[in-house]
């Protein structure tokens, strides 16, 4: 191959002392041991436990008496348990209760990888040939839990990265807003997770199948019981009670009215818990303004993701009328099951999220084209596991039907081939990074070129990868990976950031057009 790919020395390494303050989960007895014990403190024993912590971690956390005020706040259901009103106690003893229940998260302790690249939105200030630009990465800290962290930087006419500082400051979300949804699409999605063995209702179904074909599950507000395994029912008995359009309280109302009911059967509570599920997966989450985009951490927030907010692909989605959208399509995990979802930004302050809905947003590695062709979304997808996919769409959350338009063929990807974000469009056509998993389960980066009117008819395809994992690489939590969640273009070079196995990050970059013109002649 005469394609040269040009490793990059800049390294994104997982920085531990990246935290951010969690609220710490304490069962019911024993949250009224620690409040009782609190409350029990003198006023000066208050204060000073309070200026302690405060000089040890008021340079750690933005806001961090509000971070515990804000934990005091949960604290409410306990209070009501001890039949007191916490909103009595004064500030501090609030704030000083609130810190005991709160931990530190090092959110990317473990691992820094899976990273994306996006041209900023900001452009002002450059130099010519330089690009301000936004890296995404997967982080991945104790217990192996996921979140979406940022880095931002300039790329230079040479292609050398100048990073901007990186905050030690981290933010969560100021603001979760939850959504509006739209019955039809609602319902439609209850009926994809009752049919797919890989979407299933988790958080609020404890335990497994036992011998006895019985699980246990508790439902707030019922007591737990035995439920027998049942054939999925229609959800109307809920969603018929509900408008066109409905909001998250209006249905936490029905559900709460419907678990009154005391002719409720195992396959209603059944169906109120996949509702739930789905419910909690569409929210908004909004930063403060005075936060770098380094610091802002886009943790788990629903059921659906409690264990892991996977691989995001960022791209710039360019609409008819030339407004611009910042879209992600990632993998939300449970710890169980799977479920596709979707994030779109304006500005990186405001980022909204919902469930892919579909036969086909069923599997991992959805990857978004930039613009609609021929009146429709497009997106790159794996139904099985496999092959290479394309979809069409005329909503940009609703997948029904996919095409091949890539198989195995060469021994470094009969496993599976895939892609490695989102096609670039080139006066060529479109390319389309992709990885391919071989013998000793070893992840490698290649490229391939697709008609830009016909995206399912392949133009070229390199025959040997364009990026395997050297001696450096190789070395990781999973060796022999190197992968890649989305590229661009930038003073006519291909920019591939890229994660060694499964650790640390980095980038390279090629000849776009030597790329392109080994791609039309391996075509020919």
């Amino acid at each position: 191959m005469s394609v040269i790919v040009t490793r990059k020395k800049h390294t994104f390494p997982p920085d531990p002392s990246r935290v951010i303050a969690r609220f710490l989960k304490v069962n019911d007895e024993r949250s009224e041991d620690i409040i009782r014990s609190v409350l029990a403190f003198s006023e000066s024993e208050v204060n000073a436990s309070m200026m302690q912590l405060l000089r040890s971690y008021s340079e750690r956390h933005r806001s961090v008496s509000r971070i515990f005020e804000k934990h005091f706040a949960k604290l409410a259901p306990v209070f009501d348990i001890m039949k007191m009103n916490g909103e009595d106690l004064n500030s501090s003893q609030k704030a000083l209760i609130g810190a005991y229940f709160t931990m530190e998260y090092s959110i990317e302790s473990a691992a820094l990888f899976n990273p994306s690249i996006i041209e900023n939105p900001d452009q002002s200030e450059l130099q010519a040939n330089e690009k301000r630009v936004i890296f995404s990465f997967r982080a991945t800290g104790e217990g192996h839990v996921s979140s979406i962290v940022f880095h931002s930087g300039i790329l230079d006419k040479n292609n050398n990265f100048i990073v901007e500082p990186v905050g030690k400051m981290l933010a969560e979300a100021e603001v979760i807003k939850r959504h509006i949804y739209n019955k039809k699409s609602f319902k439609q999605k209850l009926l994809e997770m009752q049919e797919s063995s890989d979407i299933i209702p988790p958080e609020e179904i404890k335990g497994n199948l036992g011998k006895d074909n019985t699980i246990s599950t508790v439902i707030t507000g019922k007591p737990e019981k035995k439920i027998k395994k049942v054939k999925p029912i229609s959800p109307a008995f809920i969603l018929d009670k509900l408008g066109d359009s409905f909001t998250y309280g209006e249905l936490m109302r029905n559900l709460v009215n419907e678990k009154r009911n005391s002719t409720l059967t195992d396959a209603h509570i059944k169906i109120i818990n996949q509702i739930l599920w789905l419910a909690s997966s569409h929210y908004e989450v909004v930063f403060s303004i005075d936060s770098a985009i380094s610091e802002r951490v886009i943790f788990p927030v629903s059921a659906t993701e409690q264990k892991g907010i996977e691989d995001a692909r960022f791209v710039k989605f360019i609409n008819d009328d030339g407004e611009v959208t910042y879209y992600a399509t990632y993998t939300a995990y449970d710890g169980i099951a799977i479920l596709p979802k979707l994030i779109s930004t304006k500005d990186f302050y405001t980022f909204k999220i919902l469930p892919l809905n579909g036969e086909i947003a069923q599997n991992k590695g959805m990857a978004l084209f930039p613009r609609k062709i021929k009146g429709k979304y497009a997106m790159l997808c794996r139904i099985d596991g496999v092959n290479n996919y394309i979809a069409y769409s005329d909503s940009i959350n609703m997948w029904h039907e996919a095409k091949i338009i890539q198989k195995p063929k060469y021994p470094w990807e009969l496993v599976q081939v895939g892609n490695s974000g989102s096609p670039i469009e080139t006066e060529d056509g479109w390319l389309i990074i992709t990885h391919g998993v071989g013998p000793m389960r070893e992840y490698t980066l290649s490229a391939a070129l697709f008609e830009l009117d016909n995206p399912e008819k392949e133009i070229g395809r390199l025959n040997t990868p364009l990026i395997s994992p050297n001696e450096i690489e190789r070395e990781g939590y999973v060796p022999n990976v190197v992968y890649s969640c989305g590229s661009i273009i930038h003073n006519d070079s291909l920019i591939i950031p890229y994660a060694m196995s499964d650790y640390s990050s980095t980038y390279a970059t090629v000849n776009l057009k030597e790329l392109l013109e080994e791609l039309k002649k391996l075509g020919k």
